[in-house]
C-alpha cells in the first residue's frame, strides 16, 4: 500500500515539522527565497510545497489555495506527515477604520464564519492562535520596527458575497453578480466592525480550529490588502508590504521553534 498522501502525493520526509502556509502558489517561492537547499516536493492543483532550511531549521512552505475546504485538505495531509507548527502568511481586508493598506495584523483568534470548520466541530468551539506564535510574531515585528496589530480576525467564505463597496455617504452596495446581496450581509459587516474585529480573510479560522483539534500549534499574520467595505473605486494591493510580512514570519518561526 502506498504511503503517499492521496491529494498532494507527499510522502514521509517530504515536509518539515514547521510549515508556512499561504494561499497563492506563487508566494511559496517568495517565502522560501532566503532558505538553503530549497526543493519542490509537490505541485498538484492549488498545492505547491517547497522544503528547505532556514538558519538550520528544516521548514516547508505550502500553498492552500483560496478558502477553507482546500486548506483543510492540505492541513490534514501535513499533520499526517508529521507537521506540528503552522504559520499562515496571507492577505486580508481591513475592517478596523484605522488600518491602512500594507498594515500587518497578527490573529489572536478568529470568528469561525466558514462551513468547513463546522464540519469538524460545533460552532461554539473557539479558533485561537498559539500564544507562542502570537508573541513571536509581535516580537519579530517590533525588532524590525514594523507596526503590527494583534486582534480578532473574521474568517469567512464567499469572497464576493461578504464584501461590499461603500460610497461617499457611507452607503454599502454588493460586489456580487447583478448586485445580489441579502440584507443580513450588510448587517454582518457592520456588526463585525462594531465588535472590534480587525480584519477578514478566508483561511485562519479553519487553520486554527483544525490545529487545536489535532494537537498542533498555529498562527496567522496578514497584510491588509484592501479595506472592507471597499471604498469606491475598489482598491486592492496584494503585494504591498508582503515582503516585510514574510520576513517577520520567517523570524517568528525561528524564534518559536526554540520555545
Amino acid at each position: 500500500m502506498s504511503d503517499a498522501q492521496p491529494i498532494t502525493g507527499c510522502r514521509p520526509g517530504d515536509v518539515a515539522e514547521h510549515v508556512f502556509l499561504c494561499g497563492d502558489p506563487a508566494r511559496v517561492e517568495r517565502i522560501s527565497a532566503s532558505w538553503t537547499g530549497a526543493r519542490e516536493v509537490c505541485s498538484v492543483r492549488e498545492y505547491r510545497i517547497v522544503t528547505g532550511e532556514k538558519d538550520g531549521l528544516r521548514v516547508s512552505a505550502a500553498s492552500t489555495g483560496i478558502g477553507a475546504p482546500s486548506t483543510a485538505i492540505l492541513l490534514e495531509e501535513l499533520a499526517k506527515l508529521g507537521t506540528h507548527t503552522l504559520l499562515r502568511i496571507g492577505n486580508s481586508g481591513g475592517l478596523a477604520p484605522d488600518l491602512a493598506l500594507g498594515d500587518l495584523v497578527v490573529t489572536t483568534g478568529a470568528v469561525r464564519d466558514d462551513g468547513t470548520s463546522r464540519s469538524y466541530v460545533v460552532p461554539e468551539f473557539p479558533a485561537v492562535a498559539d500564544h507562542v506564535l502570537v508573541a513571536a510574531l509581535l516580537d519579530a515585528a517590533a525588532e524590525r520596527g514594523t507596526p503590527a496589530r494583534a486582534g480578532i480576525t473574521w474568517s469567512l467564505d464567499a469572497f464576493y458575497a461578504r464584501n461590499a463597496l461603500v460610497d461617499g455617504e457611507g452607503r454599502l452596495s454588493s460586489m456580487s453578480v447583478g448586485g445580489y446581496w441579502p440584507s443580513h450581509l450588510e448587517t454582518r459587516i457592520r456588526d463585525m466592525r462594531a465588535a472590534g474585529v480587525l480584519n477578514c480573510e478566508m483561511e485562519a479560522g479553519v487553520v486554527l480550529t483544525l490545529s487545536a483539534l489535532f494537537g498542533l500549534r498555529a498562527g496567522c499574520i496578514c497584510v491588509v490588502s484592501d479595506r472592507t467595505p471597499w471604498p469606491g473605486p475598489a482598491t486592492i494591493d496584494l503585494d504591498r508590504n508582503m515582503a516585510e510580512c514574510i520576513e517577520v514570519a520567517n523570524a517568528a518561526m525561528l524564534a518559536a521553534a526554540s520555545r
